[in-house]
């Protein structure tokens, strides 16, 4: 039987390792430098590297690579062996404090957004000490973040560690108020639920859309999709079974705590869910969750498919981010409590919450916003692009009693510390979830469902920790300042809950009511990527981004434009996949189908001119119909990609990729599903959705 414990976090070197191997001033001095965010001293750095290196031989490590998380939304890394040359035609086993907290990749071919020049190569990796070193491959994996020649961000795990410690540091202001001064960190903590498709490697092989785009590009509907319901929580199957298991044993060597696997809705869909940790180590494991499933996939003949919508009229993938923040004393301060005090706190939290999602709307859908996830969102299946709050008919119920000066009434009241006589404890699930909701209070967290199963969890989070610090430092500067805590509190809660209540909604996301009512309260209803971007660069958000240290006016458009760039690349690829699928594999199929068709319908007139060919005519006429349109869209879809490189800007191209090449895509894919339904089996080019979707099962 496995010895789970023992097993978990094995290839990490984790609190555990250090204690066991670093003296105790250097074990002392690293964890004051990771709780303070001070700079590792050059001889401690120097005692670890040595520790760390010795640790990762006995693991079978040859090599380290810094690794880190560029704009590219997937990770990046460049290995160097541990040898080096004596002099004697021998090597030795080195590894120095300044290898460990500090690389040179080459950084000029990562997207910078016009932050720098291609000829300016020089960027910088530097060790993150709060995530954990590991060995994977036979190499020491040291997470880092990576930033340019001149200091500006250019990657994913930068502003995440600054908004980290933003939130921090407005928390802390508010709990001091409430008289918790012993509170010396805050920490947001999320868990990222994930979803995936599993498909057939054999078949995956011969779409080159899957190969190219990650999702198919065409596919008539199989007799059988969802309707069932019948996968959801089904028993897994034992191929994806094996998967699975290999799986959790990888994630748990590297101390993610791997806790959830379930079949999700559509066929050849599943989920991986974690348990809570730190933002900045959960964003690390879910690029290792993501990395490993598609490398473990491959080795059971499957392939992990991570595309927000790879089949369509099925349910696609999303991530879902629990997000909540708790206290190094092991307080979360989205837990309602059980006494006043607990509850009016809670409340200040919750009050800073609501402000932020209703205020910054805008970056909480720019944060989802993909070319992928563009064919997810608002298709029942997942929330619809409007941003607003879940929080359940007690808790809404609760702050509209506080907004009103009215008693809440309940089997039994208590009077609150803030002045109206609300909220009794209740316990965490007091209401049903809404799996509709884009934000939603969960008992002690919220779950934000927009994400896409293949971005990182990075990006929503800088910008959740940022807005809600925002809040709290506008709350923390009102509370200093008064003259009595109490009322001012009162008056910030009443406030907050009046100016921002449009954004809490507990019914149905998905109805056309919701749409033209959250039209009515002023809510944004940001429906595509490109409609998105351009409020990244909005003056509101700059000034947040800058107050707060999390990007530089550089890096904020330096991001606008690689969010423009990679939905033009994306969306380029996409028309050029089908085009060449199209003229090499869809129009020699039909041609051949109608071929035979017609030596049938000849063949049957040479033996008689009585014999009937009504079926044979009637097909080779309709797909001869479809053969024009056919070639009609391809001719559209061929001019509308040579017509987007005369656009005046990259916010002009993207716009026409999304009016005029996406439209001209989805028509030529409506004549190819068309055409599938029609040709017969043996003829078409390409694995079917009824064998990709099924053929695992």
């Amino acid at each position: 039987m496995m010895d789970i414990p023992n097993l978990f976090g094995s290839m990490v070197f984790n609190d555990k390792v250090m204690r066991e191997r670093l003296p105790k001033d250097v074990y002392k001095a690293l964890k004051r430098t990771i709780a303070e965010q001070k700079h590792l001293n050059l001889d401690v750095a120097n005692v670890v590297a040595s520790a760390m290196k010795e640790w990762a031989i006995e693991k079978g490590a040859t090599h380290f690579t810094h690794w880190f998380q560029p704009m590219t939304g997937v990770t990046a890394e460049k290995h160097d062996s541990f040898i080096s040359p004596t002099g004697d035609d021998h090597i030795i086993m080195e590894f120095s404090g300044k290898e460990l907290v500090k690389g040179e990749p080459d950084a000029s071919s990562f997207p910078s957004g016009g932050i720098r020049s291609t000829f300016e190569a020089r960027g910088y990796t530097a060790w993150d000490p709060t995530s954990y070193a590991f060995v994977k491959d036979n190499t020491l994996y040291i997470p880092t973040a990576f930033c340019s020649y001149s200091g500006e961000a250019l990657d994913k795990k930068t502003p995440l560690l600054r908004s980290m410690e933003v939130i921090n540091r407005e928390a802390k202001r508010i709990l001091k108020l409430f008289g918790n001064d012993n509170v010396k960190r805050v920490m947001a903590t999320v868990g990222p639920e994930q979803e995936y498709f599993l498909i057939d490697k054999e078949l995956y092989e011969k779409r080159p859309d899957l190969i190219y785009c990650s999702r198919t590009l065409f596919g008539a509907r199989p007799p059988k999709g969802q309707e069932l319901e019948d996968h959801y929580f089904a028993s897994i199957k034992p191929r994806v079974s094996a998967f699975m298991k290999e799986l959790d044993e990888e994630l748990w060597k590297l101390g993610v705590l791997a806790k959830t696997k379930h079949n999700e809705v559509a066929p050849a869909q599943h989920e991986i869910a974690p348990i809570f940790s730190t933002v900045n180590i959960a964003a690390d494991h879910n690029q290792l969750v993501m990395e490993l499933m598609k490398k473990i996939a491959n080795k059971h003949n499957l392939v992990c498919l991570l595309h927000e919508k790879p089949f369509a009229g099925v349910n696609g993938s999303g991530k879902h981010n629990n997000w909540s923040i708790s206290t190094d004393t092991g307080i979360n301060l989205l837990e309602p409590g059980e006494t006043p005090y607990e509850n009016a706190q809670f409340l200040l939290f919750l009050a800073a919450v609501i402000k932020a999602v209703d205020e910054y709307q805008d970056l909480l859908r720019i944060s989802v916003a993909s070319a992928g996830n563009d064919h997810r969102l608002g298709a029942n299946e997942a929330p619809p692009a409007i941003i607003s709050i879940f929080l359940g008919e007690e808790l809404t119920e609760i702050l509209e009693s506080i907004e009103n000066d009215t008693c809440y009434n309940q089997k039994e009241k208590c009077q609150m510390e803030i002045g109206a006589t609300v909220l009794p404890h209740f316990p965490k699930d007091t209401t049903d979830r809404n799996r509709t909701s884009p934000f939603a209070f969960t008992g002690n967290k919220f779950e934000f469902r927009m994400l896409g199963s293949s971005s990182s969890i990075s990006d929503p989070n800088v910008i959740l920790n940022t807005i809600v610090a925002e809040s709290l430092s506008q709350f923390a500067d009102r509370l200093e300042a008064a003259s009595d805590f109490k009322s001012e509190l009162t008056a910030i809660i009443k406030e907050t809950i009046k100016e921002h209540k449009r954004i809490i909604f507990n019914g149905n996301n998905y109805s056309e009511e919701w749409v033209k009512e959250s039209e009515k309260r002023g809510l944004l209803n940001l429906k595509s990527t490109v409609e998105a971007i351009p409020y990244l660069i909005a003056e509101k958000n700059i000034k947040l981004f800058t107050k707060h240290n999390i990007f530089s006016e550089a890096e904020i458009f330096a991001r606008y434009h690689i969010m423009l760039e990679e939905y033009i690349k994306v969306l380029n690829i996409e028309a050029l996949t089908l085009l060449d699928m199209t003229k090499r594999g869809i129009i020699p199929s039909v041609i051949s189908y109608l071929k035979d068709l017609t030596e049938v319908v000849v063949n049957k007139k040479s033996i008689s001119k009585d014999l009937n060919c009504k079926l044979e005519e009637a097909l080779i006429e309709s797909i001869s119909d479809s053969t024009a349109c056919l070639y009609k869209n391809i001719e559209k879809l061929d001019n509308a990609i040579l017509e987007a490189k005369n656009q005046n800007n990259l916010l002009d191209t993207a716009k026409y990729y999304r009016e005029v090449v996406y439209i001209a895509m989805q028509e030529l894919r409506s004549v190819i599903d068309n055409l599938e339904i029609k040709v017969g089996k043996k003829y078409w080019a390409y694995p079917t959705y009824g064998e990709l979707l099924y053929s695992v099962y």
